[in-house]
C-alpha cells in the first residue's frame, strides 16, 4: 500500500507469457496491482511512461531493446524508478550491469515467491 492506502502498482516486462503470468500471481496474491504488461524492452518503456508505476519487474533477456537497455531509458524518464530485474541462471555479469544501470535489486529465476516479495519489499522500503 501506498500512502494514500492504495494497491502499490507493477508493471511486469517479460517475453515469456509463462513468466508473466507467474509473476502476476505472486504479485496479486501479495496486494499489488499490476497495471500492466510488456513482452520487451521497448514495450517496458512505453508502458512505463503511459502507467507510472511504483515498480517494474525486469527480464533482462527480451527481443529488440533487452531489460538493461530498458533499465537505461527509464531511468532518463524517471531517476527515482524501481526496478526488479528477473535473471536466469549464469546471467551474473548481466545483473551486475543492470544494477548499475539503475536496477534496485534482482531474482534469478526459477524463483520462490517468497523471494520475489522480499525483493519488492526491500526496493519499496528503500
Amino acid at each position: 500500500m501506498n500512502e494514500a492506502g492504495n494497491k502499490l502498482k507493477v508493471l511486469i516486462a517479460d517475453d515469456a507469457i509463462f513468466m508473466r503470468t507467474m509473476i502476476r500471481d505472486i504479485l496479486e496474491k501479495n496486494g499489488y496491482e499490476v497495471v500492466g504488461e510488456a513482452s520487451t524492452g521497448k514495450e517496458a518503456v512505453e508502458k512505463y511512461q503511459r502507467l507510472q508505476p511504483d515498480m517494474v519487474t525486469m527480464d533482462i533477456v527480451m527481443p529488440g531493446m533487452g531489460g538493461i537497455e530498458a533499465v537505461k531509458a527509464i531511468m532518463k524518464i524517471d531517476p527515482n524508478a524501481k526496478i526488479l530485474m528477473c535473471s536466469a541462471m549464469g546471467q551474473k555479469a548481466l545483473v551486475i550491469e543492470a544494477i548499475q544501470a539503475g536496477a534496485k535489486d534482482f531474482v534469478v529465476k526459477p524463483f520462490q515467491p517468497s523471494s520475489v516479495i522480499e525483493a519488492i519489499t526491500r526496493i519499496l522500503e528503500g
